[in-house]
């Protein structure tokens, strides 16, 4: 068991991760709202998770919204305090380096895209299921992937079987990346949607490198032969004075 705790630069980015922090607290008061409310929260979840059946139309379900629509609210649905705390401390540590990279509105575009399109992985992987899905873990996903991209030689502190220690970003990623494809062949035999996940990272793949601002290089630190050196002092030779 791996669990990222902090990357090597918190609160030292040149802006302030309004985005991550707003998606945070947006999915928290969600988390509240659906606990809270007068219906189950299975039923919240049947009314805005992402039932694979109705958005193929195999099946009409009586839902509080559209079937597009669910493709955004189930991000902000989770299943139990295990499940948000999961993804919301992935979010924390991942999310801002990413924000900063795109700007804040294409993060919020990319955040709400790679979490649609883990959901529509989702859904074609079982067209006719009536079991819905909810949680950021498509979105999670995509932002574990660019931040890969971005940085992928950062010293992040984890927990790993209970012992805090500092790795590189990329074991951690590559651990988390090997876990969603060793676990899709007992897809469905788990109530962990893998194919979201790896739908989630895909789009994250693809979308990243499109859409981060002009400037940002990827896997800097892993390029061979564009190391700088500074540049050197100017040597100031003695000079003869003529007599």
């Amino acid at each position: 068991m791996v669990m990222p705790l902090y990357d090597d630069n918190p609160f030292k980015l040149p802006h302030r991760p309004v985005v991550t922090w707003s998606l945070i607290a947006v999915t928290i008061v969600a988390f509240i709202f659906e606990f809270s409310a007068k219906d189950d929260p299975v039923v919240v979840a049947n009314q805005f998770g992402v039932i694979p059946a109705a958005v193929t139309g195999v099946y009409s379900f009586p839902g509080a919204i559209t079937p597009l629509l669910t493709l955004v609210s189930y991000q902000f649905l989770h299943a139990d305090i295990v499940h948000l705390i999961g993804n919301l401390i992935f979010v924390w540590v991942f999310a801002d380096n990413v924000e900063e990279s795109l700007g804040r509105l294409r993060f919020l575009a990319f955040y709400l895209l790679v979490g649609a399109a883990g959901a529509l992985a989702f859904v074609f992987s079982d067209p006719g299921s009536r079991v819905p899905l909810i949680g950021a873990s498509g979105s999670v996903s995509g932002i574990v992937i660019a931040y890969l991209m971005l940085r992928p030689c950062a010293k992040l502190t984890a927990l790993v079987l209970g012992i805090p220690l500092r790795i590189s970003a990329y074991w951690i990623i590559g651990v988390f990346i090997a876990i969603q494809f060793v676990n899709l062949g007992a897809a469905t035999k788990s109530d962990v949607a893998w194919w979201c996940h790896v739908g989630g990272m895909v789009a994250g793949a693809l979308l990243f490198p499109l859409m981060k601002q002009p400037g940002v290089r990827l896997f800097e630190c892993i390029r061979p032969g564009e190391i700088q050196l500074e540049s050197a002092p100017p040597v100031h030779l003695p000079r003869r004075v003529p007599r």
